[in-house]
């Protein structure tokens, strides 16, 4: 008579082993791709907060902020009222966090995209300097080259510079 047995082969732990690795190579990518779309959905939220400041900047104080060309140090604290810079009346335009890896914020650079951690968002302000001041008319390089500069009909734009075209967010689209 035989007892019957109580536990698994080798082979059986094998085979579940191997049926549990292919399913977790299967899930990864699915992973992954969740983070990029949350990371994107972070840095567009950005991108049109930032934009909406800056609007909301010039509603107060009747000018556009001091001119750059990118979401630097100067310009997070002139929105988020830290200086009085340009802000005389420190008048929270923009609520900005400490920059942490997949989220985004602000660093030393400035404020930077969920991706990277040390090139901050570009931006583009149709302001008195330069020529055609005023004339809701603004260039932007979604890429950082002057090849491939585009005039868009508004009077702010917020982008980041992103090699991989699924990361490229921009406030107009």
């Amino acid at each position: 008579m035989q007892t019957p047995r109580n536990a698994f082969t080798l082979i059986e732990l094998l085979i579940v082993i191997a049926i549990i690795g292919i399913l977790m190579g299967l899930l990864f990518p699915a992973v992954n791709s969740a983070l990029d779309a949350a990371r994107k959905a972070q840095a567009k939220n950005d991108v049109v907060q930032i934009a909406t400041a800056v609007t909301a900047f010039e509603t107060e104080y009747g000018r556009l902020p001091t001119n750059t060309a990118t979401v630097d140090r100067t310009l997070v604290e002139t929105l988020a009222g830290i200086t009085t810079n340009d802000n005389s009346r420190r008048i929270v335009f923009l609520e900005v966090q400490a920059a942490r890896r997949g989220k985004g914020g602000t660093n030393s650079s400035g404020f930077v995209d969920p991706w990277t951690t040390n090139v901050p968002y570009s931006i583009s302000m149709d302001n008195e300097s330069g020529a055609g001041a005023y004339d809701n008319n603004i260039g932007v390089s979604t890429n950082g080259t002057t090849s491939t500069n585009t005039t868009l009909r508004k009077r702010v734009a917020v982008w980041n510079i992103n090699t991989n075209a699924r990361r490229q967010v921009r406030s107009w689209e």
